[in-house]
C-alpha cells in the first residue's frame, strides 16, 4: 500500500517508497499502483529518481494536471530535498549553477562548460544543515528539474550523495535522497498547498536535524509525520 498524505477531487499526494518509477514505465511504477488503489485516473506532473522516495503529488484530472504542470513552468511549483552528501560542501550555504548534459543511452548526467545542443542550465540552492563522522545533512531547493539534477551537481563538486553508485556515492543499499516538501497553487481554487514528511531509515537517523522542522505541521488526516496546509 502507498502511504497517502492527501487526497481530494483533483490530486493525490503520496510518500513515493525508493525503488518505484515515478512515472509509467515497465517493472511497475507509482502511477500504475496509485491507480490501483486509489481506484482513479492518475497523471504524473513532475519526477523523482526512482532510487529516492518521499512527497510526490499526482494529478487525477487532465485540467488539474494542465494547472500543476503551468504552476511547474512559471516556477510556482516549489520542491525542497534532503540529501546526505560524503564530505562537506565547501560554504555552509549558496547557489550552484551549472550547464547539464544528459546522456540518454548511459542515462547519465554530466557537468560541461560550455553551451550546445542538449545542454540546459541547472540552478540549485543548498544549506548545509549538520555534519557527523565525514558526512553532511543537506536541505536543497530546486529551482530547475534537469534529470539527476542534484545528483550529479554536488558529485561534480566532490560531494556525492550517499549510496549514489552511479555518480561516486560508494555502495551503501539505499541513496540518501528524500524528497521533502512540496508547496504549489491547488488547482481548484490556486489557494498554496504545503505536503512534507520527514525521512526515515538507518542512514537518516545519523543525524535527528532531519527530522527537526518536518514534524511540526499536522498529517492530513492527524496522525504521524507528514503534513499538510492549505493557505
Amino acid at each position: 500500500m502507498i502511504s497517502i498524505l492527501h487526497e481530494d477531487n483533483f490530486l493525490a499526494v503520496c510518500l513515493k517508497p525508493p525503488g518505484l518509477l515515478s512515472q509509467d514505465g515497465p517493472g511497475g511504477s507509482l502511477p500504475e499502483a496509485l491507480r490501483q488503489q486509489l481506484h482513479s485516473e492518475i497523471f504524473p506532473v513532475h519526477r523523482l529518481d526512482r532510487e529516492a522516495g518521499g512527497v510526490m503529488v499526482y494529478a487525477k484530472t487532465g485540467r488539474a494536471a494542465a494547472a500543476l504542470s503551468r504552476a511547474i513552468r512559471e516556477g510556482r511549483f516549489q520542491k525542497e530535498y534532503l540529501c546526505v552528501v560524503s564530505g562537506c560542501p565547501a560554504q555552509p550555504s549558496g547557489t550552484y549553477r551549472d550547464l547539464l548534459l544528459h546522456d540518454r543511452t548511459r542515462n547519465k548526467s554530466f557537468v560541461v562548460s560550455r553551451p550546445r545542443g542538449g545542454v540546459r542550465e541547472a540552478v540549485l540552492d543548498y544549506t548545509v544543515l549538520d555534519s557527523s563522522g565525514g558526512l553532511s545533512l543537506v536541505r536543497v531547493r530546486l529551482h530547475t528539474g534537469r534529470t539527476h539534477q542534484i545528483r550529479v551537481q554536488f558529485a561534480s563538486r566532490g560531494t556525492p550523495l550517499v549510496g549514489d553508485r552511479k555518480y561516486g556515492g560508494g555502495s551503501a543499499s539505499a541513496l540518501a535522497l528524500w524528497s521533502a516538501r512540496v508547496a504549489f497553487p491547488h488547482p481548484a481554487d490556486g489557494k498554496r498547498a504545503v505536503f512534507q514528511a520527514a525521512p526515515a531509515g538507518e542512514i537518516w537517523e545519523k543525524f535527528p536535524t532531519a527530522r527537526q522542522g518536518w514534524e511540526a505541521a499536522p498529517a492530513a488526516d492527524g496522525k504521524g509525520s507528514a503534513g499538510t496546509a492549505l493557505t
